[in-house]
């Protein structure tokens, strides 16, 4: 008995283990959304306490780094809406994702100062619609045949903007990734049919094309964007007047949590891109412009493809920069060196992180030297530069500099042994420009240098009493001079 007893309690008593339960990240927000499940390159790095999640930034930061999804009403252009948001907010810079005819309603999305950077990768991304198409007469066939001529008018298309338009009515290829009848009524000649396509499609033309297909003829009656690339009008899509409400009440009731509802972070629209999250202190170095090379990167998505657009982003879940992938996931994960991504469009503000670069011990000691006047304000050697810094440091500038200039030509002797060619020395340089300057001057010279005004006008007195005469005298006129 005592053995089974003794078996029993093994079975049920928890063992001590050594892994930690996995942290669920499926709902945490935007960039950081399913983090846990990214490739891990490393975990070791240094937090710095710089920067903020989006969600959590300070009110003035929140607008400036924020997009809205606007409801454009009816008649106002895009331009006009655009500068009203910017009057309302008062914040130096708004754009948006893509025109809207002043008749057309739904999503325009507005960026606002640092967001954007942003709109022209929102300008080009896909768009759908919902349209109301007005037939000219009874179409035969009904129901069924529209739905036909909608589907035959799918994929690339031929598309001439409509008569009335702010663009030349050149000829373009436009592609209709899908297209979805809703409603039909053959008796009042109206359809309404959901359509998905390419950024810069003209629904009205689609609408003509429509009509001619079906031999009636039809234009577009009405029409509204439903989505517009990553925002639609399901996810936080707000009016005017809640733009104009929110700013009420920060500015009189001291309250900005119904301006947090109105603006999402620009991160919002990066949700679709492949991840690559930086190191904290590589941060600084890419939004001065660097390559990111594989040391600072900590995690990286699966599926990423040579050239392919990425986000960089940090481990608080801020958007760094947009950047083209210069290794696949698979390098990634066998490579120690090497450049992950260049950058393409930055988003985050300089040294919002500190700078980490130049912090290394050669890189220390360099400074040091400069400091003491041992090499120049350049960092290249002068006559107090030590003979064991000159022959023991590479300057990878400099080399890079002789490879733009080329190898030093070689000549062959007699004996068939190459020597050196002689370089010419800037000294020399100087001194044969200087010679050919004074040759040039003097075989430019002109005849007539150093006259004075008085000779200068009697010359040409006698030129032109030369000329009258030969003209007197129908010779013709040689144009020389008799000086």
């Amino acid at each position: 008995m005592s053995v089974v007893a003794k078996g029993t309690e093994a079975d049920y008593s928890i063992k001590p283990q050594a892994n930690e339960p996995a942290v669920d990240t499926s709902q945490w927000p935007l960039l950081l959304k399913n983090y846990s499940k990214l490739n891990v390159r490393t975990g070791h790095f240094t937090p710095i306490p710089n920067g903020s999640s989006p969600l959590k930034r300070d009110i003035k930061s929140y607008i400036s780094s924020g997009v809205i999804n606007l409801d454009k009403p009816s008649n106002p252009s895009s331009h006009e809406v655009v500068a009203w948001v910017k009057r309302i907010l008062r914040c130096e810079k708004t754009g948006h994702s893509g025109t809207l005819d002043p008749k057309v309603t739904g999503c325009l999305i507005v960026c606002i100062d640092r967001a954007t950077r942003l709109v022209k990768s929102q300008q080009g991304a896909g768009k759908e619609y919902v349209a109301v198409i007005r037939f000219h007469d009874t179409v035969p066939g009904g129901e069924a045949a529209f739905a036909k001529a909608l589907e035959t008018l799918t994929g690339a298309l031929f598309q001439r903007p409509p008569l009335i338009s702010a663009v030349k009515r050149q000829l373009r290829i436009r592609s209709i990734y899908e297209s979805k009848l809703i409603e039909f009524d053959n008796d009042r000649h109206l359809g309404v049919f959901w359509v998905s396509c390419e950024a810069g499609t003209y629904i009205r033309t689609l609408c003509v094309h429509l009509g001619l297909l079906l031999g009636v003829g039809a234009h577009m009656q009405e029409l509204r964007r439903v989505r517009s690339g990553a925002m639609d009008e399901t996810k936080g899509l707000v009016t005017l007047h809640d733009v104009l409400d929110a700013q009420w009440m920060l500015d009189n009731q001291n309250d900005e949590s119904f301006l947090r509802k109105v603006i999402s972070p620009l991160e919002t629209l990066l949700v679709s891109y492949k991840r690559l999250v930086v190191k904290d202190s590589a941060v600084n170095a890419v939004c001065y412009g660097a390559k990111l090379m594989l040391p600072g990167l900590l995690r990286y998505e699966s599926g990423i493809e040579h050239h392919e657009e990425v986000v960089l982003m940090t481990t608080k879940g801020e958007a760094i920069a947009l950047g083209i992938a210069q290794m696949s996931t698979v390098e990634m994960a066998s490579c120690d060196h090497g450049v992950v991504a260049k950058v393409k469009r930055c988003i985050m503000e300089r040294d919002l992180y500190p700078r980490r670069w130049g912090l290394g011990p050669v890189a220390l000691e360099k400074k040091k030297m400069k400091a003491d006047g041992k090499l120049d304000k350049f960092g290249r050697p002068n006559e107090a530069t030590p003979a064991k810094w000159t022959s023991g440091y590479q300057d990878f500038s400099a080399a890079g500099q002789a490879a733009i200039e080329g190898p030093t030509p070689t000549a062959q002797s007699e004996s068939g042994e190459p020597m050196a060619v002689e370089q010419p020395s800037p000294a020399k340089k100087v001194e044969e420009s200087a010679d050919a300057e004074e040759k040039d001057g003097k075989r430019k010279k002109s005849k007539h240098e150093g006259e004075t005004a008085e000779e200068k006008a009697e010359r040409k007195r006698r030129k032109k009493e030369k000329k009258a005469a030969k003209k007197a005298a129908g010779g013709k006129d040689d144009g020389s001079d008799s000086d």
